[in-house]
Order: C-alpha cells, then structure tokens, then sequence
C-alpha cells in the first residue's frame, strides 16, 4: 500500500509494546537464562521497562535499546550478544516498521547453579 492509498487516520504504539518485544525477543534466544532487573536513577523517569530488563527511549521514530541480560554457563558471550541484538532489531523493525539505532546488550551476570542444586541433581 502506498502512501496515496493509506486511509486517514494514525497509528500509535505505547513504549510499553516495544519493551515486551524486545524482552520477548531476548528471551527467545538459546543461552539467555533471564532478564536482570535495571537499576534506577534519574533515567527511570525518561525511560520505560526498568524492572523488565530493558530500557527502552525513542528519539525522532527510531528506538534504542538497553537490555540487561542474565546468561547461562559456558556461552560465548560475543556471539550471543550479537544474536540477541539482531533478534530484538528484527522484532521491532519487522512489528512495528520502527528503525532501530542500537541495541545495547549489557551482561549482568551468569546463571551458575548452586552447590545445592548440584547435590540434588
């Protein structure tokens, strides 16, 4: 459809769909245990998903992303950081038709099981 055949009228998509997206999509990727929670600070109060794990601003329609990701053992942290910053970049592109300017991955911690749950495995 171009632009000549579009009807009147506007489509808005809430930053809160755009968090889901790009944790939905994170989480879809093999190695990612979790999402960690963001710690606050001043940007909290300019951007959304804070306790998902993902930060979420949009400057001039395009998105950027900050997710904080909790991985499993023994992945190679390089690869799967550029998996998941191509998945998320997919995601909200294919979605929404939003341009993404950066997905920022940041590794929080490994998912290591405890001495515990090693004894009763």
């Amino acid at each position: 459809m171009d632009q000549n055949t579009r009807p009147p009228g506007k489509t808005t998509v809430a930053p809160d769909v755009l968090v889901e997206i790009a944790r939905m999509a994170a989480l879809s990727v093999a190695g990612v245990h979790a999402l960690a929670s963001v710690s606050g600070g001043v940007n909290r109060l300019f951007r959304r998903g804070n306790g998902d794990g993902v930060r979420i601003s949009i400057e001039d329609d395009v998105v950027y992303a900050d997710l904080y990701i909790i991985l499993e053992k023994d992945i190679n942290i390089r690869d799967i950081s550029r998996t998941i910053q191509k998945k998320v970049t997919r995601a909200i592109h294919e979605m929404v038709g939003m341009d993404v300017g950066e997905v920022n991955i940041h590794i929080e911690n490994i998912a290591f099981e405890t001495d515990e749950e090693a004894q009763t495995a």
